[in-house]
């Protein structure tokens, strides 16, 4: 072996990741001039050749002998390099040597090595990367674990590369289907996918529908998408183009890791028969009072009810009976994780998922009819004002009858209601009012009732105005502020924490009162800042309350879950079920949780409002209200669906003022980005 060959050596450098021969014509001051065997000369640092040179023939002078020799020479390195087993070459040395020369290795495999056999054994142990490392002019020997390590990371690669080879077209077949509307046959283009690339590519998409920043994917998928438009929702786009999910798909349940219906809770079945074993042995007779509760009549989950008799001084006697799951609910045991994680309630056009079970939230803990049940029962004394005089709380069981909102309605517009129910309709008129007084703002607005109709995978919309029963509805919230306010003036007096409901905020007075016209809730809601859940009691501004803390919702809401054993445990042994330190802990996955359940509540309905809108903008226009002209946009409320959209000031004339009627044109309609754009405008006759 020669530090620098001379005139007449075939040597060996890398290019393009490859070994290549070549034959030395000229070596001066340490550069190489080369004619290689893909017959091209060239130029070369000496220090850039592999450490294993010769033979040496100065006496071929000619291109073709040279070639010839270098082809001869190229034939039998690549059949020495194929019959040389490198992993049996680490075997023997890992351990016992860390870096070694070829001609070391070579020793270990013949007695006297030639050049081509130590040149063949070179490129074997550079092409096995995973256990050896050239470090020239030595190979370093990798110990087992890092090995292993690599070996790993090699097949992941290599699947890697398998994936991207058959996702890459395929993925752009999808889009070009979907953007065409040509609706192509999307199982013939995967029929061609290797079975197990397509499983890869279907984990891909699904991991992204739920975790769009998910950081284990973003490579692969950076490559994947190559050549693909920018779109903000682009995985779940080929999911519903593959046949992946179905179409119109609710990706919002993958993201907050909330599983529609009530199959999730059969891993829980042993759990659950225990707990209910165990409510079952503590229900005795109920309290001898006439509770009633009112809600819609597909309501299973019936959490409070109520019964309120007259005091001698025209004051009130109200009792409110709240359904509580807190009394055998087994806390920090896998069915209470996965309640904690569900967080809430979910009401959608598709269907309703339960926060608990529904052997729970509709039978076992729920106040249905005539049936024993635990209950926290609130007990006021409020004078002829709505004034609370006395407050207190007990555990104890109660049975209800159970009323829906038009019985009650009915009831209240004839004149001849039951005692209770028009006790109740009077107290919650004074409650109102002590609200306003304290500055409430309090906003009055109707969701539509969407009914979706039609084969799942293509519904047809329908919108209609939902079903109003202002007396009753009145009734029911004010109560229900009326416990929450309680329950949290209560903890605060008590000194002890609970999830409180703040929106610590000073409102103008004027905003204080009873808002209905889109305009005016427009102009509330942006004094009013986002409420949050805190440990400290402080004011929530719109309610008009100092202190408020929801608990009257405890089989839909984890949040009122917590507050209830807060409550109950301080009410039987003088100390809440949880220090603040402890609450301090739960907090963050609380609130974080909530906040996911939220969105999907939020943000669903108006999937399919804005779907409504697509498939009837061809053919009728909505009313729209203006509730705020500044700058080059005017805003407008769609009262019909409760939602806003922006204008261009040109549309709509030169004097708009907030509360002006337009007839809307409305197209480019996208309920997936949440695109929708007025496409004229037509000015209308005021109401």
């Amino acid at each position: 072996m020669q530090q620098f060959p001379g005139s007449g050596c075939i040597v060996e450098f890398m290019h393009g990741n490859e070994p290549q021969l070549a034959w030395v014509l000229e070596e001066t001051g340490g550069r190489l001039r080369l004619y290689t065997i893909n017959k091209r000369e060239m130029k070369l640092p000496a220090a850039r050749v592999l450490p294993w040179v010769g033979p040496c023939d100065a006496s071929v002078r000619e291109r073709g002998g040279m070639l010839e020799r270098l082809s001869a020479c190229e034939t039998r390195r690549a059949k020495a390099a194929s019959e040389v087993d490198a992993m049996e070459i680490w075997e023997l040395a890992q351990g016992e040597v860390s870096e070694e020369t070829v001609g070391w290795f070579a020793g270990l495999v013949w007695e006297s090595p030639g050049f081509d056999q130590v040149a063949g054994l070179g490129r074997a142990l550079l092409a096995c990367k995973t256990h050896f490392k050239f470090h020239p002019p030595k190979f370093e020997v990798y110990p087992a674990e890092v090995v292993e390590r690599r070996l790993v990371e090699q097949a992941a690669a290599l699947e890697r590369e398998r994936v991207v080879t058959a996702g890459q077209g395929f993925f752009k077949d999808l889009w070009t289907a979907w953007a065409s509307g040509t609706g192509r046959d999307s199982a013939r283009l995967a029929a061609r996918l290797d079975p197990e690339a397509a499983d890869k590519l279907r984990e891909l998409l699904l991991g992204l529908v739920a975790d769009p920043e998910n950081a284990d994917l973003a490579v692969l998928w950076g490559t994947l998408r190559k050549g693909l438009p920018e779109h903000p929702f682009l995985p779940l786009v080929l999911a519903e183009q593959w046949g992946v999910v179905p179409p119109h798909y609710n990706y919002l349940l993958d993201q907050a890791g909330y599983e529609a219906g009530d199959g999730w809770s059969g891993r829980f079945d042993g759990e659950i028969e225990a707990m209910r074993q165990a409510c079952a042995d503590t229900i005795r007779d109920p309290e001898p009072i006439p509770f009633v509760s009112v809600d819609s009549p597909t309501t299973r989950d019936i959490d409070d009810a109520f019964h309120v008799e007259p005091l001698p001084d025209d004051g009130f006697l109200l009792r409110l009976a709240l359904a509580d799951p807190a009394s055998g609910w087994r806390f920090d045991g896998p069915l209470d994780r996965a309640v904690a994680r569900r967080a809430s309630s979910i009401y959608l056009p598709e269907g309703t998922s339960h926060m608990m079970p529904e052997a729970f939230a509709s039978d076992l803990y729920s106040l249905v009819e005539a049936s024993p049940r635990p209950a926290l029962i609130m007990e006021w004394n409020l004078d002829a004002a709505g004034a609370p005089r006395d407050f207190s709380m007990r555990s104890s069981v109660a049975a209800v009858s159970n009323r829906t909102y038009a019985d009650v309605e009915a009831e209240l517009a004839t004149g001849a209601p039951g005692q209770s129910v028009a006790l109740a309709a009077r107290l919650s008129g004074l409650l109102r009012g002590r609200r306003v007084a304290a500055g409430a703002a309090i906003i009055e607005r109707s969701e539509p009732d969407v009914v979706l109709v039609g084969p799942p995978d293509d519904p047809q919309v329908e919108l209609a105005p939902s079903d109003a029963y202002p007396n009753a509805q009145l009734l029911v919230s004010e109560l229900m502020i009326l416990a929450n306010s309680s329950a949290a003036a209560f903890a605060a007096v008590q000194g002890f924490p609970l999830l409180f409901r703040t929106q610590d905020a000073v409102l103008p007075k004027e905003l204080a009162g009873v808002w209905s016209r889109p305009e005016d809730i427009h102009h509330v809601v942006k004094h009013l800042p986002p409420t949050s859940l805190e440990l400290a009691p402080r004011p929530h501004a719109a309610i008009g309350a100092k202190a408020y803390a929801t608990v009257t919702s405890p089989l839909r809401r984890y949040v009122d879950l917590v507050n209830l054993a807060q409550l109950r445990q301080f009410l039987a042994a003088g100390r809440p079920k949880w220090s603040r330190a402890e609450l301090e802990q739960r907090l963050p996955d609380i609130c974080a949780q909530t906040e996911a359940a939220g969105r999907i509540q939020r943000f669903r309905p108006r999937y399919w409002k804005l779907l409504h809108i697509r498939q009837q903008c061809r053919v009728r226009t909505w009313t729209g209200v203006v509730v705020e002209a500044a700058g080059a946009f005017v805003t407008l409320a769609l009262p019909d669906f409760q939602i806003y959209v922006r204008a261009n000031r040109e549309q709509l004339g030169e004097k708009i003022r907030p509360g002006q009627p337009f007839a809307l044109r409305l197209g480019k309609v996208d309920p997936l980005t949440n695109e929708l754009r007025v496409l004229e405008a037509t000015e209308m006759e005021a109401e």
